[in-house]
């Protein structure tokens, strides 16, 4: 039967079946707003299924009208927008129902011929087609736990896997660890970047949830990434590996330290082990050698190469931190805009004085010690590297001073001592 009890001018219809869970929070979501719903059953109306089937196309329910507007299910209306949904609930406060509404039955009737369309059903969760796909899939197996084995299940792990693997969700995973990072960065980062109260976020449950996240990075699909996928997600997961080893072995003190820490503290990511100088050197750089080591990170059979990109990129070192003060600020970074980004951070790194300094009185330039271990990312000569610097720098009178002293040649380039210490705000 079709029940409304209403004050207003408008209506607001719901077309149901008995029983349908997507039926019953369509119609509490809508009284929760102060709506007085008209309920209609269609369950055994076979000529109204019909005039609703022709009318929204859809054989599910509900089929929700607002006078004669129709919204959809269930899942329409949650999602939505604020604005649209105001709109249309003080449509049917302020605007009687209008002669072309779908009219209400003046009651079911069960004794209705059945429908050759089939019977009305619940409208299908947003999962429905993943589950579907798990069921294909044959991820669905038995797991054991304990002593006891579970059938019809599988571990988390293993659907996490299969949705970066088979449903292309890998920017899903890097976005939701960046939203995660941003979150313990504003909580626990200083104002400038440069420093971490790494005690209050290692009792962080934000924290926690990072690193349980960061478990599933070994089932990422990373050779589905775009360049500025990758760029981004690879300058966000050093920075957080960083902090994160800080925090699991403490901070390294001296050279040795800092060599066992570059060269051992890492993610399983994709099924292949990434150390902070993989990332940075092998993946960031372009598969070049690092600071003080010998050898290419990865070589020409390794895997690992594939995900690298094809050249270096210089604007990286102004976004990675090491975890020393001498490091530029800590930031996020997205896929969008990722160049402008990077671009940005670079200005920023030498308009500060810890980055580069112009002494026009005695002709000469000197900077951080970022570009005397990586001078071959910016051209490999004093000449090209000023060059490169004066074009990446910010409008300000430091870029006058500079151009003026390479227009008259002979510039002096040294390097400023780096600060190793800790960035810990302890």
């Amino acid at each position: 039967m079709a029940t409304f009890q209403s004050c207003i001018p408008g209506r607001v219809t719901v077309y149901s079946v008995p029983g349908c869970p997507h039926c019953l929070q369509a119609k509490a979501t809508l009284g929760a707003l102060g709506l007085p719903v008209c309920d209609v059953d269609v369950s055994h109306d076979a000529g109204l299924q019909a005039q609703l089937m022709e009318l929204t196309g859809s054989s599910s329910v509900p089929q929700i009208f607002f006078n004669n507007v129709c919204v959809g299910g269930n899942e329409h209306l949650k999602n939505l927008a604020p604005e649209k949904l105001e709109q249309l609930v003080r449509m049917v406060t302020e605007t009687p129902v209008p002669t072309d509404a779908q009219p209400l039955p003046a009651g079911n009737s069960p004794e209705s011929e059945e429908w050759g369309g089939g019977e009305f059903k619940c409208e299908r969760n947003a999962f429905a087609d993943t589950v579907e796909e798990l069921k294909r899939s044959g991820l669905i197996g038995s797991c054991r736990r304990g002593l006891r084995v579970h059938k019809n299940s599988f571990t988390g792990t293993e659907l996490v896997g299969w949705l970066c693997r088979e449903q292309g969700l890998a920017s899903e995973l890097s976005e939701a660890l960046r939203n995660l990072i941003l979150k313990l960065y504003s909580d626990y980062l200083s104002t400038d970047g440069k420093s971490v109260d790494y005690k209050a976020m290692s009792q962080s449950p934000c924290f926690k949830r990072y690193c349980e996240l960061a478990v599933q990075l070994q089932c990422m699909e990373l050779l589905s990434l775009s360049r500025e996928e990758k760029l981004a997600f690879f300058i966000n997961i050093y920075n957080a590996l960083v902090i994160h080893g800080n925090l699991r072995l403490g901070f390294p003190k001296n050279m040795w330290q800092r060599y066992r820490f570059f060269n051992y503290v890492s993610y399983l990511i994709g099924g292949e082990v990434f150390t902070l100088q993989d990332i940075e050197n092998g993946v960031l750089r372009g598969n070049r050698k690092g600071a003080a080591q010998l050898l290419k990170p990865f070589s020409k059979n390794d895997p690992r190469l594939q995900v690298a990109l094809p050249d270096a990129e210089p604007l990286i070192h102004f976004a990675l931190n090491c975890g020393a003060k001498g490091c530029p600020p800590i930031k996020t970074y997205t896929p969008q805009g990722i160049d402008s980004q990077l671009r940005t951070a670079a200005e920023a790194f030498l308009e500060n004085e810890d980055g580069c300094m112009v002494d026009s009185v005695k002709g000469e330039v000197k900077l951080s010690q970022i570009f005397k271990w990586y001078k071959a990312d910016f051209g490999g000569t004093d000449e090209k590297l000023l060059n490169w610097v004066v074009d990446h720098m910010g409008a300000s009178q430091k870029k006058l001073n500079l151009k003026t002293l390479l227009s008259a040649g002979n510039v002096k380039v040294s390097y400023m001592p780096y600060d190793w210490s800790t960035n810990s705000t302890d």
